[in-house]
């Protein structure tokens, strides 16, 4: 069976996000559409679905660094801010995006928390059965497309 690991992300991530369209809870907010994705950024995204491609790309996040929280997510997404005169400084993306796409998620039942033994500290967020079960059907869907690109994916 082929996983989310065998297949190139950037395939994976955009048949992903067209799949994510079907759950109601994964839905851009009003202001999502004049809002810069970080302090690192001039404008805000010019793609009008970039709110599903963010959260499918946060999903095979989670999917292969889980458990991982709002602020790691933030931190992955960030970048380089260019300060003028002096040196460019590493800054991390928006968090508020990471967190209200984290909770669609979650709500969706595709992410949940991680809490330790005693149930008390959250660790972060993890894929749900349901969550791994949509990649790897993304990823099997997208395999034989994906061998066309790369012939060398064969082999696995």
């Amino acid at each position: 069976m082929t996983t989310y690991y065998d297949v190139p992300p950037e395939q994976l991530i955009v048949t992903l996000a067209e799949r994510l369209h079907a759950f109601d809870a994964i839905t851009p907010p009003v202001w999502a559409a004049h809002v810069k994705t970080g302090s690192h950024r001039e404008r805000p995204p010019t793609q009008s679905d970039w709110w599903h491609t963010r959260a499918a790309s946060m999903l095979r996040k989670v999917a292969k660094k889980g458990p991982i929280g709002a602020n790691r997510i933030a931190q992955e997404y960030g970048g380089s801010k260019d300060r003028g005169v002096k040196k460019n400084k590493a800054v991390s993306g928006s968090r508020n995006i990471s967190r209200k796409i984290l909770q669609q998620l979650v709500e969706s039942g595709l992410v949940d928390n991680s809490l330790n033994a005693a149930g008390t500290v959250n660790f972060g967020k993890v894929l749900t059965p349901t969550g791994h079960s949509l990649l790897d059907d993304v990823a099997h869907s997208v395999r034989n497309h994906a061998e066309e690109i790369y012939p060398e994916l064969k082999r696995y």
